[in-house]
């Protein structure tokens, strides 16, 4: 099967290698771009970290104050998110395995009333956890560490792809690039190529934009990158 990947690098070249693993052809074409920031980290004592995706984990290694937040334990949303914090440097790494909500209650159910925790993450989120760890108790520091710039247009490749009806599913991770690819799939004047696309999304959140042009959707079990490949 011919896959269309649209999550941004370099997360996208992984889920691209594992397809290929598996014998899918693959067409990657990010529609967003991960700009890290450099914006000073907050200068207080924290009692954990918590990453809400690979992206956030990938920028905050580049920050050039990361380094000093190593030692704490740090939270991820989930398996792959888990593995990356380990690779730049955490010792301590609790793996969520699900979404905010999930997230939220490992993070409360270790942590005690009064902790204060550095959230590392981008301008746009889709989930309040700030919001989620009030009711506990547990304050939740806000560092933006990168911007997500969306593209502007399909890639060459994607645009033949999806032109010659080569792409027979796509796997999608956010909202955002959801709502990105739509919008250069539209300026293509290529709307129709969807209708023959398995829309293969990460959570209904994830799907609402397809849902309201009237495509057909499929949502994972759970959201994690192996429930979305069980779909295939």
């Amino acid at each position: 099967m011919h896959v269309l990947v649209t999550r941004p690098l370099p997360a996208a070249n992984q889920t691209a290698k594992r397809l290929r693993a598996l014998g899918h052809d693959v067409t990657v074409d990010p529609m967003l771009r991960i700009a890290p920031t450099t914006t000073p980290l907050p200068d207080r004592p924290f009692d954990a970290v918590a990453f809400t995706s690979i992206n956030g984990v990938t920028a905050f290694a580049a920050h050039p104050d990361g380094k000093r937040f190593l030692h704490l334990p740090a939270f991820a949303v989930g398996p792959r998110t888990a593995k990356e914090a380990r690779a730049i440097g955490f010792a301590q790494v609790t793996d969520c395995d699900g979404d905010a909500s999930a997230l939220a209650g490992r993070i409360a159910a270790v942590l005690p009333s009064g902790a204060r925790v550095l959230n590392p993450a981008g301008e746009d989120r889709a989930a309040d956890l700030a919001g989620l760890l009030a009711a506990p108790g547990i304050s939740l520091d806000l560092a933006i560490v990168y911007a997500a710039e969306p593209a502007d247009a399909l890639s060459e490749e994607a645009r033949a792809a999806l032109e010659s009806g080569t792409v027979k599913a796509a796997l999608h991770f956010s909202q955002r690039t959801v709502k990105t690819l739509l919008r250069c799939v539209e300026g293509a004047g290529l709307n129709d190529t969807l209708t023959g696309v398995r829309e293969l999304c990460l959570s209904e959140q994830v799907a609402e934009p397809f849902v309201r042009k009237g495509l057909v959707v499929e949502v994972a079990a759970a959201p994690n990158e192996d429930a979305l490949f069980a779909l295939l």
